[in-house]
């Protein structure tokens, strides 16, 4: 009997539940374990770092108030796509800047994907063990590819990043969540929203949109980076460096609610970090590229197509919203740029596929701080560009497709369209030919 026919023998005598050395589909049950996350909180409550007195920790995040999503930009060795940067993680700072860390022991959970080398030169999945179990597989299969540890060793980089920074946070602490949640439900939500948020930040398109490229000669000022992502983006990010290097970049945050499912509000960095002001370089990366993170509905949408082609672009069109995890569409955007469930506007549309420009009978519309406002006080409008999902196509802004609210429009209320997903209610905007 070879030696892994022995292993493999004794270890389904020791568990029985795991029926194939290989990968051990989970049951429908087990699938059901880990619904998307729901903290009971809501969405609104105080903004966190904006209040002394005392609050609901499981409902209002502190002392980390300031949540940071870092990104790595690695070049040598070269990690994960050559289009994209990749995720370092989330990480809850004090207001002043300072920080907590490895804040329960107990916690420091070591079964992050479910996937264990055994025996030598074999993988073997474990379906209790927290993603696999949860059922996460889209948040690990993007792990896989956009969450990458230098030394190739991912799983305990992501361990090292839950133990470190998640324990951290008062609104994941297990008592908080609802009852009757499993174990280690909390690490779930933690990598959920982490890459949910990494989605909406494409560092690279942001970059890219403004004309900045890596280069092996070229070299860029501070100034030049930063504003460039301002003007993508709404918001300065802190940059640091290694010997002129680019190879970091921390977008800020403040929160309403729990991680789990509350309102990440965007601010701009509150420090600076450690690049130099001239000569910075941003070197390309080896490797392949890959389809830029772009937020989760991009690629699921259904229903009605514009008229035309798939990928024609139209000169007139009304804008549709279309919500992540739903089915049908909800309202559209009006001619100031708000979503209303009330008739949707008819927007014109100038430009190609690749670069265009959006208008209403209220003036040129633009992205500022981070949403869209369409409207006579607009001197210059922003570039957008369309990209085709199956049959429909759906604006984009600085490379992704993912946009957001703090609310869904009922009546006659409306509510702001903010770029990424960093707000509680993350759809697509899809382009229905008028």
């Amino acid at each position: 009997m070879s030696l892994l026919a022995l292993a493999t023998l004794l270890l389904s005598a020791a568990l029985p539940s795991i029926a194939s050395p290989y990968w051990t589909e989970l049951s429908p049950a087990n699938r059901d374990l880990f619904k998307r996350g729901s903290s009971t909180c809501g969405t609104g409550g105080v903004l966190s770092c904006t209040n002394t007195t005392a609050q609901n920790t499981c409902c209002f995040e502190s002392p980390g108030g300031h949540l940071l999503q870092v990104q790595f930009w690695d070049t040598n060795p070269s990690t994960g796509p050559t289009n994209s940067w990749t995720i370092h993680g989330l990480w809850p700072d004090h207001c002043d800047e300072t920080f907590d860390q490895f804040c329960d022991e107990s916690r420091q959970y070591t079964d992050i994907s479910g996937v264990r080398f055994f025996p030598s030169d074999f993988y073997r999945s474990y379906p209790l063990q927290i993603l696999t179990a949860a059922g996460a597989t889209d948040t690990l299969n993007f792990m896989n590819e956009f969450w990458k540890d230098q030394g190739g060793d991912d799983e305990t980089f992501w361990e090292h990043e839950w133990g470190k920074h998640g324990t951290c946070m008062s609104t994941l602490v297990p008592s908080c969540l609802p009852k009757g949640s499993a174990a280690k439900a909390e690490a779930v939500d933690f990598f959920n929203t982490v890459v949910r948020l990494f989605q909406g930040l494409p560092t690279f398109t942001f970059l890219s949109s403004q004309g900045i490229t890596p280069s092996s000669t070229a070299t860029f000022t501070l100034s030049q980076l930063t504003s460039a992502l301002k003007k993508a983006s709404g918001f300065t990010p802190g940059l640091d460096c290694t010997s002129g290097v680019l190879n970091q970049i921390t977008w800020y945050h403040e929160l309403r609610g729990s991680v789990i499912d509350g309102t990440f509000v965007q601010i701009d960095a509150p420090q600076a970090g450690s690049c130099p002001s001239t000569g910075i370089k941003y070197p390309p990366k080896t490797g392949t590229t890959s389809t830029p993170p772009s937020g989760p509905s991009s690629t699921t949408t259904t229903g009605s197509s514009p008229t035309g082609p798939p990928g024609s672009l139209p000169t007139k069109s009304t804008l549709s919203i279309f919500q992540s995890g739903s089915s049908s569409k909800t309202g559209g955007l009006l001619t100031a740029g708000t979503w209303s469930t009330q008739t949707p506007a008819t927007y014109t549309i100038s430009g190609s596929t690749s670069s265009l420009t959006l208008s209403t009978s209220k003036g040129k519309c633009q992205v500022s701080g981070g949403s869209l406002t369409c409207g006579s006080s607009v001197t210059t409008a922003s570039t957008f560009s369309a990209v085709t999902s199956g049959s429909q196509l759906l604006i984009a802004f600085g490379g992704s497709t993912s946009f957001s609210s703090d609310g869904v429009p009922s009546g006659t209320v409306q509510e702001t369209v903010f770029t990424g997903t960093g707000h509680s209610k993350a759809f697509s905007i899809i382009v229905d030919a008028a």
